[in-house]
């Protein structure tokens, strides 16, 4: 009972507003003036804003020496930035405290998961090089904890030689300084440049 009668007020009161604004059309008018003209700037900003992105995006290019000069934390920023560039839309770091050997998670266009870890050098060459305790944390949670079908390790600066054979027989992928520097500074993606690369997950436009 209690319901039809607030159903009933409410009625009510919907007519007498829509009676009203008949009455006083010239209202509806005047906000018509003041929404339509703010919604289409709002419109155009949106848009600018979009163009903007994807112009910043396709045109990011790093050198290695901007890469040296980074923060650890920027650099995974950066890689980050670069898969999104590479058309991983989803690329988002998630290094930290706990990150269990992942600092860059992305999803290429091919539907492959990518997890990245980053091994930033302040001195590039002249700093310590990345052995194969690093790929090993790497090889024992990039399948089994982030479920990753292609997994990378980043670095500016040297990697040792059996870190390189340890990353073959696990099929690991490593981006070494050269690497590095033709993918960030180039305007191929990633995948082209790694041997021995998974294939597509799902069909798409690109494969």
């Amino acid at each position: 009972m209690g319901f039809l009668v607030v159903a009933a007020l409410a009625a009510a009161v919907m007519v007498a507003v829509v009676n009203w604004l008949l009455v006083h059309w010239w209202i509806l008018v005047a906000i018509g003036v003041l929404v339509v003209p703010a919604g289409g700037v709002w419109l155009h900003r949106k848009q600018q804003r979009a163009r903007w992105d994807a112009v910043r995006t396709q045109g990011l290019r790093y050198g290695l020496a901007q890469l040296d000069s980074l923060h650890h934390a920027r650099f995974e920023d950066a890689v980050r930035e670069l898969m999104r560039r590479d058309g991983c839309r989803d690329a988002v770091r998630v290094g930290g405290a706990g990150d269990l050997g992942a600092d860059v998670k992305a999803t290429d266009p091919y539907g492959r998961l990518w997890v990245i870890q980053c091994k930033h050098r302040r001195n590039g060459l002249a700093g310590s090089p990345v052995g194969s305790p690093d790929l090993q944390v790497l090889n024992g949670t990039a399948r089994q904890v982030h479920g990753a079908d292609i997994a990378v390790i980043v670095t500016n600066g040297r990697v040792t030689a059996p870190a390189v054979t340890f990353a073959e027989q696990q099929r690991l992928h490593v981006v070494d300084r050269d690497t590095l520097g033709a993918w960030a500074a180039g305007t191929r993606p990633l995948w082209e440049l790694l041997r021995a690369v998974p294939p597509p997950r799902r069909p798409t436009p690109l494969s």
